[in-house]
């Protein structure tokens, strides 16, 4: 249930049992009030007809005189002890009454009683009691919908930063609630909530920043040592240490030039340089680039430049090599920077070889190009969170600096593309990328 559901039913209880106790408490106190006015009434009123008959020996209209339905707790009272009860018989047109008793004379004498009918003060009771339960359902009916568009208030700021914790956590540090949220409405707990998630994405912001500027400063001064080792294996003598020193080397610039990549990527400098390009020919090139043995698929029937249907392109390494293959099938075509769609398709490639097991395979249907492998297939912390850097998952799935994955997410954006990693139902890690159109 939303929160301004809950927050109007919530006032609505509340103003129900507001109104249930003040129309409980008002009933009490009249009905009491009723009784005592009928008691004292009772009592005056045998006063009155006690000297009235004891000076004309008469007695006035209401008064009697040892009447038959006199209760049994008022027939023997003293002499001079004016006594009052309450009977709650109905009888007829008399309701619930107050009787009122006082002896006549001596011991043995009558008993002069009056009784005082409370029907009259009942129905107006009755009637009171009506009177607060329909003020009290307008009052509800009306006191609802103001707190529905209240409670819709309050909900409709706590998901506006609500809204804004999300943005942040998918990695948009500029979000901000904005100071209106405040100033609109004044100072509250959720103006609190909403400056302190501010203050959270500002402190992330600075230490994200210092840490992006840290690690393109590491990349930057390390990148030229690196280049100065890479140039003096070329003095040693051959052998294999030079060899193995050389692919050391290899391998830490390779890692220095990811570095500098994320921290361009994370700093947006990055802008793709778009033209026309046969997808299949890209795709197969960047597969050669590899050297990994990898199966390259054309599928379906995109549509050429010309507007014609493209027929269904051969297995193999190979491929397609432009918009007519060597089978004489036209390519799909699309409109995309050759070498940043060159540097995903080969980390795919890569990471497939690298984590998961062959054959690796990779598919291109139209716009979308599928890498697959057999292998375990991708950790459920990494399709949950996405890839981080220096983490390659589980144990099961090999070595490396964990940046591939982070670098095709990054590239992907930059070409407006969409890249899902996703496991297949029979096993192996599955990545999907969708160019735009």
């Amino acid at each position: 249930m939303p929160l301004r559901w809950k927050i109007a039913a919530l006032a609505a209880a509340t103003a129900s049992l507001v109104a249930l106790a003040v129309g409980v408490l008002v009933h009490l106190w009249t009905a009491m009030d009723i009784r005592d006015r009928a008691e004292m009434e009772a009592t005056n009123t045998v006063y009155s007809a006690m000297d009235v008959y004891r000076r004309t020996g008469t007695l006035p209209g209401g008064a009697e005189l040892d009447p038959a339905d006199l209760p049994r707790a008022l027939r023997h009272p003293a002499d001079g002890d004016r006594r009052v009860a309450y009977d709650g018989r109905v009888e007829g047109n008399l309701g619930p009454s107050v009787w009122g008793t006082q002896r006549v004379g001596g011991p043995g004498s009558p008993v002069l009683a009056v009784r005082i009918n409370m029907s009259p003060q009942l129905y107006d009771l009755r009637r009171l009691d009506a009177s607060v339960a329909v003020a009290s359902l307008v009052s509800l009916a009306a006191a609802l919908p103001l707190a529905v568009y209240g409670a819709g208030l309050v909900a409709r700021r706590l998901r506006r930063v609500a809204g804004t914790a999300a943005r942040i956590s998918a990695g948009d540090l500029d979000a901000r609630t904005g100071p209106a949220l405040g100033r609109a409405r004044g100072r509250d707990e959720v103006t609190d909530i909403a400056a302190t998630v501010d203050l959270m994405a500002d402190s992330l912001g600075r230490r994200l920043r210092v840490e992006r500027q840290f690690t393109a400063d590491v990349a930057h001064e390390l990148r030229t040592p690196v280049g100065g080792l890479l140039a003096a294996t070329d003095l040693l003598p051959p052998g294999e240490t030079e060899d193995l020193l050389r692919a050391r080397v290899r391998d830490l610039r390779a890692l220095v030039e990811d570095l500098l990549e994320i921290s361009r990527l994370d700093a947006g400098a990055e802008a793709p340089v778009r033209v026309r390009v046969p997808l299949a020919a890209v795709v197969a090139e960047a597969v050669a680039r590899t050297g990994l043995d990898t199966e390259v698929t054309v599928t379906g029937a995109p549509h050429g430049p010309h507007g014609s249907p493209a027929s269904a392109g051969e297995t193999g390494e190979t491929g397609e090599t432009g918009e007519t293959g060597e089978t004489g099938e036209t390519t799909e075509t699309v409109e995309t920077d050759p070498r940043r769609l060159e540097r995903i398709v080969g980390n795919l490639v890569v990471n497939a070889h690298r984590h998961g097991r062959t054959p690796v395979r990779v598919t291109v249907e139209g716009r979308t190009v599928v890498v697959r492998d057999h292998g375990p297939g991708f950790p459920a912390d990494l399709l949950l969170d996405g890839p981080r850097r220096f983490r390659t998952g589980a144990a099961e799935r090999g070595s490396g600096h964990g940046l591939g994955l982070t670098i095709a997410l990054g590239q992907a954006r930059v070409l407006g593309a969409e890249l899902r990693l996703d496991n297949a139902p029979d096993g192996g890690a599955v990545a999907t990328l969708r160019l735009p159109h």
